[in-house]
């Protein structure tokens, strides 16, 4: 019954993407002229420049504080779920371990930017995704596909940048606030306050979230096959709930003395505490902090330089009850410095030079370890338009303290066919060094390690008109000296290479009143280095998944709905561990009974369905929510 339904889902997605173009002729015999439109939108992350979204080589997907806002998720991994391109991995609800697979790439392919500044923890290489509260987001641009040659290292899958909280940017006074509560014990509460005058402002926002949890783990030790995925929990204990909090705080301030320069100022911190269920541990306070600040001149229209600084801290300090286990502590201080010149209408070039600094400081009784390296890099991109035709080229050349020099490069061509089709393809070379935890953790590290490298190239063909968007993309990527655990020495090994081959299909339209954001790709993720493993399927990747969001607004009335599905896949790289596929429904009313107060109300997993995207790992079950947000408009 469970794939049956997640069959009619996907179904479902595929016959609503591939019939966008009839649909949105029926809404609309107008054709895409070029001007700008509802659909454009400003983004930065592709190209470190700022473009329009429809003005991209760039595979991507804007989330905006609006549609944040509508959305029934309580967190960031449950906004990213299911989204084009993205896979969500979760070990058991709100605040968990969630980790994020971009078209089929490792869970630390994927760079992750907050406000300009590199996020991430050295030790582990992966960004901690449950501990960045939703409240604190004002946006997300996610760029599918390589960007070494302009961000270095982490690329490899593609990057995805958060914006914190930006205000109203009126000026004034201006405050907002929210509360919410829901099943297990959910409760919610948030404000924010923005005071501008004419050549700045500042602002900030608080906000406080906690959950008594679910009982997530179902795995139990086995001496003999280590069977838990993790868990590995004596039989009989830990059998309760893992509750979860987190407090969280942005702080911002901007001035422009003229228009020529602009100074600003951004901070965001989140602590908390997670509690989950394991024998060595089984308790955690986090710290997860983001500083930063950046100056900006530009002394004319076809000239721009830009510093900017920062600094990301990932702290945890982990314990068995109330026993100290280990702490983690890890910073990451970056530097940038760009110019962007504009030599002629429709050509740009940009050159920069970037600085990074990763530091760890592991204490643990039984392996602790400390480490620190440096990476310096300089780059350059040119982009020009040439009547009904973009390119874009990119080069960047790092020169890291291990690993030596290590060169990138990357180039994308788009032509336009009129009626607002646009032929697009690109190729580019990625590289991924190994973490600290694979090189230094006594016991299971290897000092010997390579860095990863990729190559991919994509091919994509799109639509736009003035109620709709609809885009096909193919896509390979080989990622060569790919890290996995070598069972013969019992640590990490540069053993494997892969092949990554994918489709997506994806849609936007405005039909009526209804607003109609349609994605199903399939994706095969294989094993390609020699032995037993050969030709298996990447672990933790489905073949195929699909979303499908429909939303309304009737007066004072807002109605939506959210369908996601996702096939089977193995959690580990013999495939001899098989999680189900599955498919869920999420739906959401809201009713704006004032001009500053609107009370929604989420379902989540509508039909409740048992069903885990880490094997050992139950997800919660059907829950509701209550919010009350007031937002002077």
């Amino acid at each position: 019954m469970q794939s049956r339904n997640t069959f009619r889902l996907t179904a479902l997605s595929i016959a609503l993407a591939l019939s966008l173009p009839s649909l949105a002729h029926a809404q609309s015999s107008d054709k895409a002229t070029g001007n700008a439109t509802d659909l454009d939108n400003i983004v930065v992350t592709a190209t470190r420049t700022a473009v329009t979204v429809d003005a991209s080589l760039a595979a991507m997907e804007v989330i905006d504080r609006v549609e944040i806002e509508h959305s029934s998720a309580r967190s960031l991994p449950e906004l990213l779920r299911g989204r084009d391109g993205i896979t969500i991995i979760n070990q058991g609800g709100l605040g968990k371990l969630s980790t994020l697979f971009m078209r089929g790439t490792e869970s630390d392919h994927t760079l992750f930017l907050v406000d300009g500044v590199r996020m991430g923890s050295p030790t582990s290489g992966l960004t901690s995704l449950q501990d960045i509260p939703l409240e604190q987001i004002e946006r997300i641009e996610i760029v599918r596909g390589p960007r070494s040659s302009l961000y270095g290292a982490d690329a490899i899958g593609g990057v995805i940048q958060i914006f914190t909280r930006r205000g109203t940017g009126r000026e004034g006074m201006h405050g907002r606030g929210r509360i919410g509560a829901g099943s297990h014990g959910l409760r919610e509460a948030s404000a924010g306050l923005d005071v501008r005058s004419t050549r700045g402002g500042v602002g900030v926002d608080l906000a406080h979230q906690s959950t008594d949890g679910i009982n997530a783990c179902r795995g139990t030790y086995d001496p003999l096959t280590w069977a838990g995925a993790g868990c590995f929990i004596v039989p009989g204990t830990h059998l309760d709930r893992d509750g979860y909090r987190n407090n969280s705080a942005t702080v911002r301030a901007d001035f422009a003395p003229s228009d020529a320069w602009q100074f600003d100022a951004r901070g965001f911190r989140a602590t908390g505490h997670n509690n989950y269920d394991g024998d060595y541990v089984d308790n955690s306070d986090i710290v997860q902090q983001v500083v930063g600040g950046s100056v900006r001149w530009a002394p004319s229209a076809a000239t721009q330089l830009k510093l900017t600084l920062g600094r990301n801290s990932d702290i945890s300090d982990n314990y068995l009850g109330s026993s100290f286990a280990n702490r983690y502590d890890t910073t990451r201080d970056s530097a940038s410095l760009q110019g962007d010149f504009t030599m002629a209408a429709g050509h740009v070039l940009t050159a920069g030079f970037d600085w990074l600094r990763d530091r760890a400081d592991v204490v643990d009784p039984w392996s602790p370890f400390a480490a620190e390296r440096g990476n310096r890099a300089v780059f350059a991109q040119y982009q020009a338009k040439f009547d009904a035709q973009d390119l874009q080229l990119s080069l960047r050349r790092d020169d890291n303290d291990q690993f030596g020099g290590h060169g990138t490069g990357g180039i994308a061509w788009g032509m336009g066919f009129g009626d607002g089709w646009q032929l697009t393809a690109s190729h580019a070379t990625a590289f991924k060094a190994p973490s600290f935890n694979e090189l230094y953790y006594p016991g299971f590290s290897n000092p010997l390690l390579r860095p990863e490298s990729s190559r991919s190239s994509e091919l994509g063909l799109s639509q736009r008109g003035d109620a709709w968007h609809l885009q096909l993309n193919a896509y390979q990527t080989t990622v060569n000296d790919l890290i996995a655990f070598d069972a013969s020495l019992g640590v990490p090994n540069n053993i494997d290479s892969a092949r990554i081959r994918g489709v997506e299909l994806i849609g936007d339209m405005r039909l009526d009143e209804w607003d109609v954001h349609g994605q199903v790709g399939t994706l095969d993720a294989r094993n390609l280095s020699a032995g037993f493993n050969h030709g298996k399927r990447l672990a933790r990747r489905p073949s195929s998944s699909a979303r499908l969001d429909l939303d309304r607004e009737f007066g004072a009335w807002g109605f939506g709905i959210s369908g996601i599905a996702e096939a089977a896949r193995w959690d580990d790289v013999g495939n001899s561990l098989r999680v189900a596929g599955y498919g869920t429904l999420d739906a959401r009313v809201s009713w704006r009974f004032a001009d500053a107060w609107t009370l929604q109300a989420n379902l989540v997993n509508a039909f409740d369905r048992n069903y885990e995207t880490s094997a050992f790992y139950m997800q919660p079950g059907r829950e509701v929510s209550l919010s009350l947000r007031w937002q002077p408009k």
